[in-house]
């Protein structure tokens, strides 16, 4: 599963402690996804209060 972080982002910065990859990173709003590093897991999309991680189709 690819996630995509939207507008939405408040960057709280919640998403970041969340996640057990390292993968997203801060870079303003909203924050970076790293593909690369991302297991789809989807922890960071439960934790987020902005509701801004979605899924990719």
């Amino acid at each position: 599963m690819d996630v995509i972080v939207t507008d939405r982002c408040q960057g709280c910065g919640a998403c970041l402690l969340t996640c057990p990859e390292h993968a997203i990173r801060p870079h303003g709003k909203p924050l970076l996804v790293l593909a690369e590093l991302c297991t789809g897991c989807g922890e960071c999309i439960e934790i987020c209060p902005a509701d801004a991680i979605e899924e990719l189709p």
